[in-house]
C-alpha cells in the first residue's frame, strides 16, 4: 500500500473520531498511522449521495499535516493521554505553502471538547511547523516560553 494511502486512511480515521461519537476506537501501527480497530460492513455505511467535501488537499500537502499533527500528539503530556483535550479531536489543521514548503498550523479548539466557546487552555496557543513535500518536519517555529 502507497504511503499516500495510508495517509489518506489516518486522515479519514481522524476525521471518522471526530464526526461519529460511536466510531471504533483508534490503534496505533508501527508507521505512525491510525486506523480503526474494527472493520465495518460497507452494507452498514449510510453513504453520502452529494459528498459535501471539507477540503481538497493534495497528496503532500496531506503528508505534511500529518507529520505536524502526529508531532503535536506527542508532544501532550503523557498524563493526558486519552483526553479529549489532548487528542485529534480537539485540534485544527491548517495548511499553506510557500516557497517549496508547507506550512501548518494547528490551532486548539477546547469548545471541540465540551468547553465554552472561545475558551483557551493556554494563552495564545498554537504549532507551525515547516515541512516538505515528503512529510519531514524541517523546523518547528519558536514559541514564546
Amino acid at each position: 500500500m502507497s504511503p499516500y494511502c495510508l495517509v489518506l486512511l489516518g486522515v479519514l480515521a481522524v476525521n471518522a473520531e471526530a464526526s461519529a461519537p460511536s466510531a471504533p476506537p483508534l490503534v496505533p501501527i508501527p508507521e505512525g498511522v491510525f486506523v480503526p480497530a474494527r472493520s465495518t460492513s460497507a452494507d452498514s455505511i449510510h453513504w453520502p449521495e452529494d459528498l459535501q467535501p471539507l477540503a481538497t488537499l493534495e497528496g503532500p500537502a496531506i503528508l505534511a499535516a500529518n507529520a505536524a499533527l502526529l508531532e503535536v500528539l506527542s508532544r501532550f503530556p503523557k498524563e493526558t493521554a486519552g483526553s479529549c483535550e489532548s487528542s485529534a479531536r480537539s485540534l485544527d489543521v491548517v495548511v499553506g505553502q510557500q516557497g517549496g514548503l508547507y506550512f501548518v498550523r494547528i490551532d486548539r479548539r477546547a469548545d471541540r471538547c465540551g468547553w465554552a466557546p472561545g475558551v483557551q487552555l493556554e494563552f495564545d496557543w498554537f504549532e507551525l511547523y515547516a515541512v516538505t513535500a515528503e512529510g519531514r518536519i524541517l523546523a518547528r517555529h519558536p514559541a514564546l516560553p
